[in-house]
C-alpha cells in the first residue's frame, strides 16, 4: 500500500537538468530599457526648432553689430531696403497723387516743408532724397517741379526745352536728307532718268522713297520711347530705391504725351548739332537713361548715375 502511495506521489524536487543543454537566455527586459536610453540619446542630440531660431537670431545680431562697427550708420551693410524709407512708406499709405503742372510747380524744393518731385512723361517721381542736385542751388535744379521730358531726351535746357512736349523730338534720331544721294529726294539719278538710276542703285522712287521714310520716322519715334523709359526706369525705384512713383500730372481729360502743347516746337542748337553729326543711322541723340546716346550724336545729359546722384 505504502509502495502504491510512494509511486503515486512523485519528489517535489525537479529532476536535473542536463549539463550540455544551452543556457537560458536571460531576461529582456534590461535590454529593451538599455535600447530605449540609447534612442533617447539620439533625440537629444537632434537641435530643435527653437535652437535653430536661437542660433540664427545669433548670427543676424552678430551681422548686425559688425555692419554698425564697419559702416558706423548701417546694420544691414549700407543696404536700405525700399520698406524701410519712412517717405516710401507714406506715399503707399496716401496713394496716387493727381497734380495739375501748376501744384507741380510748387514742389520744386523752394519749400522746405514739402518734397521735391519731378515728372518724366507725365509721371511724378519723388526726389526729395537728393536735394543737393534737385533742390535750389543743385545742378538739377531746373527739373524740380515740372515735367521735363524733351530736355532728358534732347539735352535742351533751355525754356523750349524743359518741357514734356516730345512731339518732333524724333527728328533728332532721322537721318539728314545729305545724308542720301540727291536723287533719292526725285526718285531718278539725275539725266539718266528714273530706270537708269534704279538700275544703278544710286536712286529710289517716290513711292519707294516715302516708303522709307516712313520706316524711319517710326524707328525714330521708337528711339523716343525708349529713351523715355530708360529715364523712367532710373527715376521708379532705381539708387536703391531712393526716387519713387508718386502719381501723374494732370494736363486734362483725354491728353496724352503728344497732345495739349500748343504750338509745334522746333530742335534746339544743340540737338540739330547732333544731327548733323549723324551718318545715316539717326543721328546724335539725347541720354537714354543709361547715360547712352542713341545715335551717332552722344549723350546730352551726364550718365543717369552722375544725374539721380
Amino acid at each position: 500500500m505504502s509502495s502504491t502511495l510512494r509511486s503515486r506521489n512523485p519528489s517535489s524536487k525537479p529532476p536535473p537538468t542536463n549539463p550540455t543543454s544551452p543556457p537560458s537566455p536571460p531576461p529582456k527586459e534590461h535590454e529593451a530599457t538599455h535600447d530605449s536610453d540609447s534612442d533617447s540619446e539620439k533625440i537629444s542630440h537632434i537641435p530643435s526648432p527653437l535652437d535653430i531660431i536661437r542660433i540664427l537670431l545669433t548670427l543676424l545680431l552678430l551681422s548686425a553689430t559688425c555692419s554698425y562697427f564697419i559702416t558706423t550708420d548701417s546694420v544691414l551693410w549700407g543696404y536700405r531696403p525700399a520698406w524701410t524709407r519712412p517717405a516710401r512708406i507714406r506715399a503707399w499709405l496716401r496713394g496716387p497723387l493727381s497734380l495739375t503742372p501748376q501744384t507741380l510747380s510748387l514742389y520744386n524744393g523752394t519749400d522746405s516743408s514739402l518734397p521735391i518731385y519731378l515728372a518724366l512723361n507725365s509721371s511724378i517721381y519723388d526726389v526729395t532724397a537728393s536735394p543737393h542736385l534737385y533742390g535750389p542751388g543743385g545742378p538739377y535744379h531746373m527739373f524740380a517741379g515740372r515735367d521735363a521730358s524733351r530736355a532728358f531726351v534732347t539735352g535742351c535746357f533751355d525754356p523750349q526745352g524743359l518741357v514734356g512736349d516730345l512731339r518732333g523730338v524724333e527728328e533728332m534720331f532721322l537721318p539728314l536728307p545729305s545724308s542720301y544721294p540727291a536723287s533719292d529726294d526725285y526718285g531718278d539719278a539725275g539725266a539718266g532718268g528714273e530706270g537708269q538710276g534704279k538700275g544703278k542703285g544710286e536712286g529710289l522712287t517716290k513711292a519707294e522713297v516715302k516708303k522709307r521714310n516712313e520706316r524711319e520716322r517710326r524707328e525714330a519715334k521708337k528711339k523716343v520711347k525708349e529713351a523715355v523709359r530708360g529715364w523712367e526706369g532710373l527715376f521708379d525705384g532705381g539708387k536703391g530705391g531712393r526716387y519713387f512713383w508718386v502719381g501723374r500730372v494732370d494736363r486734362g481729360v483725354g491728353v496724352g504725351w503728344e497732345d495739349g502743347w500748343g504750338e509745334r516746337r522746333g530742335l534746339c542748337v544743340q540737338a540739330l548739332e547732333g544731327r548733323r553729326r549723324g551718318e545715316g543711322d539717326g543721328g546724335g541723340g539725347g541720354g537714354d537713361g543709361n547715360g547712352n546716346g542713341n545715335g551717332r550724336g552722344g549723350g546730352r545729359i551726364r550718365r543717369a548715375e552722375d544725374v539721380a546722384g
